[in-house]
């Protein structure tokens, strides 16, 4: 591998020491122009410092400059490099043998990229020639840096694979210990964040990394990454604490403030709830986990209830026996515990009974089965010759006893729901 010198012009200095420099530069108005080697009697730095000096005080001269000439010496084998009748420099053939070409070819090489050079007397020049140097210098970094940017492509294509294995091998294993998808997905997320963390910070190390100085960095910038990012920050930490202790799980008909629906999805940033009309809700885990949740499904059964109001002349306890019966033969209605009727409320004009059954805690089935309790019971007060004869809003206010008979209790049609 050549090691290079860097000479400034009219300063003799060398990023390495002489005798370690195989190569070093020719530079013009501070800008490098090409390279050259040392010659037995002469090292590469000295050769580039005498150059760059001639060229220096031409350039600091007031006179116009010619183009730079070549005149070869066929018999000593050598060609020099002349401005105004003054030597720049020679070119030997140990130069020509250095980068593998003739000797003619390389002086006027040589003279042609000096022209350009010391040319530049715009700024549009040398803005180009600016930007041809950078991309020279960055392909030729890019070259140099090859081997260490497949190694990190290498690395991080192994990374992806063995976190895929890890997250699906951590779901096996889940599935089989724990039975619960959320505590499934926590394990599973977290393991893969783990190995994709080791494998970025072996892919940077193989790219040269140097993690003294990005942990410095880091510790400086910790404050201020901290306080820009504390909302994502604090709705990660959240999301964990909610997949940790489980406050519901994916599936789950929740109320979280103003949202109720089911559960759909949990993430680390945010939880998703599906309304019961369709719309999908995305909730930061911050707001999640500082709010009130009501989890309508945490228990597999859930007690509802219907109330009605009858006349004070009502045979209470037939009518409560026929509607335990009607209660019982609804599907969906559990038999443990069974259902009950109550007398919840006496006011002057009727007798409030309360209707109690238990019935599976999801939303479509929990409405159902009280919709199929309500109409049970309106067919048991009609067979009971309790009959509906006004509007539901005048029902509450007046209860209207029954014309055909005198001495049959009388309802007053007020119904309605309430479910816990």
């Amino acid at each position: 591998m050549a090691i290079c010198g860097a000479i400034r012009p009219g300063i003799a200095q060398t990023t390495v020491p002489s005798e370690d420099a195989f190569f070093a530069d020719v530079i013009v108005r501070g800008q490098p122009v090409f390279q050259l080697g040392g010659l037995p009697d002469a090292s590469a730095v000295d050769r580039a410092e005498q150059i760059n000096r001639r060229i220096a005080a031409l350039l600091n001269q007031d006179v116009d400059l010619a183009p730079v000439t070549v005149n070869l010496d066929r018999d000593r084998n050598l060609a020099t490099l002349q401005v105004n009748q003054r030597l720049i420099m020679t070119v030997t053939a140990q130069d020509a043998l250095d980068f593998d070409t003739d000797l003619d070819t390389l002086a006027q090489r040589w003279a042609d990229l000096l022209n350009q050079a010391m040319a530049r007397t715009n700024l549009a020049v040398a803005v180009t020639y600016r930007i041809r140097r950078t991309a020279q210098d960055l392909l030729r970094n890019t070259i140099d840096n090859l081997p260490a940017v497949l190694g990190a492509l290498v690395i991080l294509v192994l990374t992806w694979l063995l976190a895929a294995a890890v997250r699906h091998a951590v779901l096996v294993w889940a599935k089989k210990t724990e039975g619960d998808r959320t505590t499934e997905e926590l394990i599973s997320r977290l393991c893969y964040g783990g190995v994709w963390t080791l494998g970025a910070i072996v892919a940077l190390g193989v790219m040269g990394l140097n993690f003294a100085a990005l942990l410095g960095t880091l510790g400086l910038t910790s404050v201020a990454i901290g306080f820009s990012l504390r909302d994502v920050l604090s709705n990660y930490i959240s999301g964990v604490i909610l997949l940790a202790t489980r406050p519901f799980c994916i599936g789950d008909q929740v109320v979280i403030n103003s949202y109720e629906g089911t559960v759909t999805q949990i993430q680390l940033r945010a939880t998703t709830v599906q309304t019961y009309d369709g719309r999908l809700v995305f909730i930061p885990n911050q707001e999640v986990f500082q709010s009130s949740i009501t989890n309508n499904t945490a228990s597999p059964i859930r007690l509802s209830s219907v109330t009605v109001g009858i006349d004070h002349k009502a045979d209470l306890p037939d009518l409560f026996h026929r509607i335990q019966q009607q209660m019982r033969q609804i599907e969906g209605v559990e038999r443990e515990p069974e259902p009950i009727v109550l007398v919840r409320e006496l006011t002057p004009t009727t007798v409030n009974l309360e209707a109690q059954f238990w019935v599976n805690s999801r939303k479509q089935s929990f409405l159902q089965v009280t919709s199929h309790v309500l109409a049970a019971i309106k067919l048991t007060l009609q067979a009971a010759q309790f009959a509906e004869t006004n509007a539901p809003e005048d029902m509450a206010i007046e209860p209207i006893p029954n014309e055909p008979s005198p001495n049959t209790p009388t309802f007053d049609g007020e119904i309605d729901t309430d479910g816990r």
